[in-house]
């Protein structure tokens, strides 16, 4: 099969297309005939070597991918109601940029009705991630407030709409006015500019000055002292990447009087068992949203597999809106 692999730790361009052994799905497994594989930010840190696989997991990049089973493990395909032949999309721990993919079985999904492969790829990540972490962790009910980093993002897109779907109020950023004008088109109440706009005070005043109930954070730093002061009593803030740095000071004061919750997660060296909990919400749950066009995908671009090193690229540039997939023929 194809499969493109990091050469090298590195720019863009160590990326490469080569030919790799079919992999071989085994007990409660699955083997995926690939036709799109999304593109996230963790396949930026593990090509700079930032982000290594988890143990037992394949070199290759790629956490998300869309196509259609070839074989696999006819117990556990009976038992999740899926067969050969279905179209799926799947969260994998490493392997999606491959022609062939192998995934556990209970972290497929069939992919939503009036969705194509490129679609069904951009979900996986994003929808797995967003759902861990603002609805399991961070517990946002309806009527709530949801103040989403990064608006724009895959995640932020994804949460955007989710937490609309669920009855929440959202409040998004962003880092110009097109992208905070996307937001608002995604179905966010209100949408920051971070650059000219302080999102503490913001994010206050919006809220008749009680602040926030749920923030979703994917920048840490210096930005978590700001997201404390902005939180509500019994706030909870969600911390899921750290690009902003790791090392992060704090009112603890507020913490106390407030009676905040400040936690986080990564979701990639969990195991199958937890995941396979998020798969079977999310296709109760959010999969419906997606067929009755309360939720979509946003894809931003595509690229040939062999054009990887552009789809990175771009994802380096911070300019894209929703999601990045991959293509194979």
């Amino acid at each position: 099969m194809q499969a493109v692999e990091i050469s090298a730790f590195g720019a863009p361009e160590v990326l490469r297309l080569v030919q790799r052994p079919l992999p071989e799905a085994g007990s409660g497994e699955v083997l995926i005939r690939v036709h799109a594989s999304g593109v996230n930010r963790p396949d930026v840190l593990q090509r700079k070597g930032a982000y290594p696989p988890p143990p037992g997991a394949p070199d290759l990049p790629g956490l998300e991918v869309a196509g259609v089973i070839v074989s696999g493990d006819a117990a556990a395909l009976s038992a999740a109601g899926l067969s050969v032949g279905d179209r799926v999309c799947a969260l994998v721990a490493g392997g999606g940029y491959a022609e062939y993919c192998v995934a556990p079985v209970a972290q497929c999904l069939p992919v939503p009705a009036g969705l194509d492969d490129v679609q069904a790829a951009s979900l996986p990540e994003t929808f797995f991630t967003v759902w861990s972490n603002v609805f399991d962790r961070g517990r946002l009910q309806p009527g709530e407030t949801l103040l989403v980093q990064g608006g724009t993002s895959g995640i932020g897109v994804t949460a955007i709409q989710l937490a609309k779907a669920a009855g929440a109020h959202v409040i998004a950023t962003a880092g110009s006015a097109h992208k905070c004008a996307a937001c608002l088109a995604l179905g966010a109440d209100h949408a920051i500019n971070y650059r000219e706009q302080d999102f503490v005070a913001v994010a206050r005043e919006l809220t008749g000055g009680r602040g926030v109930d749920v923030v979703l954070d994917m920048v840490a730093g210096d930005y978590v002292a700001r997201e404390v002061e902005c939180l509500a009593e019994d706030g909870r803030l969600v911390i899921i990447a750290v690009q902003g740095g790791v090392q992060s000071g704090f009112n603890a004061g507020l913490v106390l009087r407030r009676r905040l919750v400040i936690t986080g997660s990564t979701l990639r060296p969990r195991p199958v068992a937890f995941k396979a909990a998020i798969a079977t919400s999310l296709r109760q749950q959010v999969w419906p949203w997606l067929e009755q066009g309360l939720v979509r995908p946003v894809v931003h671009a595509t690229f040939e597999a062999a054009r990887a090193a552009e789809a990175h690229a771009l994802m380096e540039t911070n300019q894209h809106i929703g999601k990045i997939v991959l293509t194979w023929s």
